[in-house]
């Protein structure tokens, strides 16, 4: 093949269109052509973008040793390229290696980034409406000394914050404050987002970037056929099993971890399952052919009453290509689904049939639901990506009635006219009710009443009597329910979790006509809500003969 006459952009449009080839012809093509642009000088910022997702979708499909070779080498040393330091700034907010990052990033991952790299988070300063707002809580973050001197002085937020920080950035000085003033966890998160302060991550060899984004403990595969564009039977999917589970070192789930908070960093994201992951519980599955999903649960102090949610990153090659949320109760699971825009068109249709059967087998479910949002309703993003038809060409349907009329009136234009687009206005319509795919099609779950019980709790309380009295007697009423008798010997997690419960336990529907055997098998349930792991919690769940009665007839 001869390259040498060809402009680097004629190059980089023909990588570009080998971007969904593979087999035999293709390799040493796609190998001449990386190894041109490694050394070629492109000549715009989007030129430089278009290149780096190139490489980005490479390392995850890489057709043999050589090609994932090249492309590491690229992308590891891309922050280093002549047209990358040129179109820096355009590039800024990319992603990139080499280019800066500016957010609004909530506490948790301020407090994050504060830690990690405190020489290169910095506040935003041409936002005046911030400044006054940092103006105003800098007095309640500094000590007393500070705080009376800010209280006596006029000067502005940024000139005493650089008086006040020291070596430190101003960002990781604030954030640092924040972070012992007293309270807890969330009285701290309300007060810096109430901040709501806009940041910017100075670009550094090892902060966040989709450049270096990589797993290196996760499964490997080279691609060399085609990639499967194919809609899969759902129910025929999801009956073969991933590869393998395997629950990570503690070592390596921090690090699985860290990857998917970068991942929602460079992409301008948070995802509460990764801010508040926790690193003991961490599983990866296998499912082969280099795709994986590493599942993380939540910290006990920050995870939901009554399902247990999981932040899932979906990786193809160790390379992030997605990203999920899956919220489990019984067995039930509500999907939220993402796959990152470089790596949309390729293989969509079987990662999400892959991932339902990762969830089918490490959580038990079997029924799925998508949320409205995740549908458009609220989200132009689901409008433009035809989120709605994806699902519902997949299996999934709507329970609303409004919506399955909508659908069928929506499905018999199709079929009368095959050019028929449904309109933005349909498509809202659609996408205000859940969509619904049951394993088995004769037993429809439809969504678990949660707020049901969740009503009876504050009833409950409200009777009692409202705040710390109420909730001492909804301890109380549980102990003698379940038989507990006392918490001793029961962990801080445990007794958070027994705390929250306790109002559930004490309304619990038909609670009075369950055996004591069921009533002390329900505190165990509440009492897994704190424990190491919420699979064991799910389990717990699922043995009990009362629980699915529970949630459909609350």
């Amino acid at each position: 093949m001869t390259t040498t006459r060809r402009t680097p952009i004629s190059h980089l449009a023909r990588l570009e269109r080998l971007k969904s080839s593979y087999g035999e012809g293709i390799v040493a093509t796609r190998l001449a052509l990386l190894r041109v642009l490694a050394r070629s000088r492109l000549h715009t910022a989007a030129q430089v973008a278009r290149l780096h997702e190139m490489l980005c979708f490479l390392r995850a499909y890489p057709d043999d040793a050589r090609v994932l070779a090249q492309v590491t080498r690229m992308l590891e040393g891309f922050d280093r390229r002549p047209d990358l330091l040129a179109h820096r700034a355009a590039l800024a907010d990319s992603g990139i290696a080499g280019t800066a990052i500016h957010y609004r990033f909530f506490w948790s991952t301020a407090l994050w980034l504060a830690r990690r790299w405190p020489d290169r988070l910095q506040f935003e300063r041409d936002d005046p409406e911030a400044a006054a707002r940092i103006a105003a809580a800098l007095p309640l973050v500094a000590p007393a000394a500070s705080a009376e001197w800010l209280r006596a002085g006029q000067l502005p937020a940024f000139e005493a914050l650089d008086r006040l920080r020291g070596r430190r950035s101003d960002a990781a000085w604030f954030v640092g404050r924040v972070a012992q003033l007293p309270g807890d966890g969330f009285t701290r998160e309300a007060f810096s987002d109430a901040v709501d302060a806009p940041f910017a991550v100075e670009p550094g060899k090892d902060t966040p970037s989709r450049s270096r984004a990589h797993f290196a403990s996760a499964p490997r595969a080279f691609q060399q056929a085609p990639l499967r564009r194919g809609r899969p039977d759902l129910r025929a999917a999801i009956a073969v099993q991933p590869r393998g589970m395997r629950l990570l070192s503690r070592r390596d789930g921090a690090a699985l971890i860290d990857l998917a908070r970068s991942a929602m960093v460079t992409r301008a994201r948070d995802l509460m399952a990764f801010e508040y992951g926790d690193a003991r519980s961490v599983r990866l599955v296998d499912d082969g052919d280099g795709l994986a999903f590493a599942f993380c649960g939540v910290i006990p102090e920050r995870r939901s009453l009554l399902p247990a949610i999981f932040g899932g990153l979906t990786l193809r090659n160790g390379v992030p290509i997605g990203y999920v949320q899956v919220d489990v109760i019984g067995p039930c699971a509500a999907l939220s689904f993402n796959t990152f825009e470089t790596f949309r068109g390729s293989e969509a249709s079987h990662v999400f049939a892959r991932l339902l059967a990762a969830v089918r087998h490490a959580f038990g479910a079997v029924s799925f639901s998508i949320e409205p949002y995740q549908l458009g309703h609220g989200n132009h993003e689901g409008i433009e990506s035809g989120a709605w038809w994806f699902y519902y060409k997949l299996g999934f349907r709507p329970q609303a009635a409004a919506a399955r009329r909508l659908a069928r009136d929506e499905v018999a234009r199709l079929q009368a006219r095959p050019a028929h687009r449904s309109s933005e206005r349909t498509l809202q319509a659609l996408a205000a009710h859940h969509l619904f795919f049951d394993l088995d099609p004769a037993d429809r779950r439809g969504l678990p009443q949660l707020q049901a019980l969740l009503q009876r709790a504050a009833h409950w309380l409200a009777r009692a009597d409202a705040g710390t009295n109420g909730v001492a007697a909804a301890e109380a009423a549980a102990l003698s329910l379940t038989g507990l008798g006392s918490l001793a010997g029961c962990s801080r997690d445990e007794r958070l979790a027994w705390q929250r419960w306790a109002p559930l336990i004490a309304s619990m529907p038909g609670i009075g006509r369950w055996s004591a055997s069921e009533r002390r098998e329900l505190a165990q349930i509440a009492l897994a809500k704190g424990g190491r792991d919420e699979l064991a919690f799910l389990l717990r769940w699922a043995a009990h003969p009362r629980m699915a009665a529970v949630l459909w007839r609350a």
